[in-house]
């Protein structure tokens, strides 16, 4: 049976991260949205921790040293589907593994376009502001980011009324696609309106973006 994964880390920071936490939890039917297994391991990165990602998770070196080695992590088998909020980071952590990416802040992005801050913790707020505050009581470590995304993903398939695994990855898809330049000279602009010459000389840069190449190419 195939898996699928609400997943999330803590790394050592922006500077060549590496693995100090995982969580996993298993979502075993989108429809009713039930929950299954669940996982949660630290490790240890072999190297400090910035002081910009300790501001954030709050886990010192020292409380690593006994754990495995950060590359001992794997995801558990037969996993199919990776859910997480920006999940391509996540998925950069553990060495890009061969499975179907379903990205909650570009859903988010494209079911609530109105909003002005797209964070985990923003859309605890405006999806459940009355409890919010308990809520976000431990965000950011990984274990309660996992759970802090299931409740935002169960919002999400609500209203898109989502109803397969398959059907939400390619809603993902299309929602990861952007219509607005986000760099170079034309950011900001509407893709649509970015000049011919530019995307042709994008299009032939090294390693861009399948879904900047997507938007380049119309959507295709």
């Amino acid at each position: 049976m195939t898996k699928t994964l609400i997943f999330d880390t803590e790394t050592t920071g922006k500077n060549d991260p590496i693995l100090i936490e995982a969580a996993w939890i298993e979502v075993l039917d989108i429809p009713s949205f039930q929950l299954g297994a669940s996982f949660c391991e630290r490790f240890n990165p072999g190297k400090p921790i910035e002081l910009g990602a300790l501001a954030t998770h709050h886990i010192y070196d020292e409380e690593l040293v006994d754990c495995p080695p950060a590359s001992s992590f794997a995801l558990p088998p037969n996993c199919e589907y990776l859910i997480g909020h920006n999940i391509d980071y996540d998925w950069n952590v553990v060495n890009q593994p061969n499975l179907k990416r379903i990205c909650t802040l570009a859903l988010a992005r494209k079911v609530w376009p109105n909003i002005d801050a797209y964070s985990q913790s923003a859309l605890v707020y405006y999806l459940d502001r009355k409890n919010a505050k308990t809520i976000l009581k431990n965000a950011h470590s990984a274990e309660a980011d996992v759970m802090i995304c299931a409740s935002i993903l169960k919002q999400l398939c609500t209203t898109m009324k989502v109803t397969s695994t398959e059907q939400l990855w390619t809603l993902s898809e299309e929602a990861r696609i952007p219509s607005v330049m986000p760099f170079g000279k034309h950011k900001g602009e509407l893709i649509a309106d970015v000049p011919m010459d530019y995307k042709r000389w994008l299009l032939n840069q090294d390693n861009i973006d399948p879904y900047i190449k997507s938007a380049l190419l119309g959507g295709s």
